[in-house]
């Protein structure tokens, strides 16, 4: 027993240092690479520069496919939430026929292929003879959103305590009055995490993006077109180090909102006990 306990408190790190060296090592080798003064990827770098991040404010092309990721990002993290707010107030407060039905078939979109779903998504647009612009990739992207809001929504509508509405309502207070008074204050950080999350992954999503967006690249599928040149890989490592490290920021903002829900919520609950 006691041989067994040794050999898994000395596997056990070795193991977790192997998982997270596969996991984080390329992603940060991406800025490592981005300050070396050569277009060659290789150890030892040449040196240190920073003209590579320079260089970016000065590619129009760039700055136009950034721009585009900005308002896809924004319509699309706006459009998901407001359908995920219904969606999630809906599952989480009454009891209707089909409404196991309805819940899996929003969170569908997460276990299929993204390939099948852009495929998809491209035959009814040519179909219906819509032309290919940053709208259709807006509404693909949704689908694809939509239920990473809802899951998050879920979680703050499910931890709810319903007598604080009935308190509300009992005291004169509209429907609607009732939802911006005392039931939006209090999912608010649900919300934001929501937004947050869906505007992060709108911004990464390349698929989607590569088969909907025309002629109007999004900035995933202008860094996937500079891919073929050699000499602009390095401009590509530092546009996606900023990315990254804008990625992560969004992501730990979500990940502050959800826990300061949840910890509202627990406060809540244990204040009506």
């Amino acid at each position: 027993m006691t041989v067994l306990k040794l050999s898994r408190w000395r596997v056990l790190p070795v193991y977790m240092t192997l998982y997270l060296g596969f996991l984080y090592l390329p992603i940060l080798l991406l800025p490592v690479f981005s300050f070396n003064n050569a277009a060659a990827t290789r150890f030892p770098l040449a040196g240190f520069t920073t003209k590579w991040y320079a260089s970016l404010w000065g590619n129009r092309e760039m700055l136009d496919a950034a721009f585009n990721s900005l308002v896809v990002g924004i319509c699309v993290s706006v459009l998901s939430t407001g359908l995920a707010i219904c969606a999630a107030r809906a599952v989480t407060r009454y009891r209707f026929r089909g409404r196991r039905a309805a819940n899996g078939l929003i969170m569908a979109p997460l276990f299929l292929p993204e390939i099948i779903v852009a495929v998809s998504l491209l035959m009814i647009v040519l179909q219906v003879g819509a032309e290919l612009s940053l709208v259709t990739v807006i509404l693909g992207q949704v689908v694809f959103c939509l239920p990473y809001s809802m899951a998050v929504l879920t979680a703050g509508f499910d931890g709810f305590d319903r007598s604080l509405e009935e308190a509300s309502l009992d005291l004169g207070e509209t429907a609607f009055g009732t939802f911006r008074r005392v039931t939006l204050p209090v999912v608010a950080p649900a919300i934001l995490s929501s937004l947050l999350v869906s505007f992060t992954i709108s911004l990464d999503e390349f698929l989607l993006a590569f088969f909907l967006s025309g002629t109007e690249p999004t900035l995933p599928v202008y860094i996937w077109g500079q891919l073929r040149f050699a000499a602009k890989l390095p401009g590509v490592l530092a546009l996606g180090s900023i990315m990254l490290a804008l990625s992560i920021c969004l992501l730990v903002a979500a990940e502050l909102l959800r826990r300061r829900t949840a910890r509202q919520l627990s406060t809540g609950a244990a204040a009506h006990v």
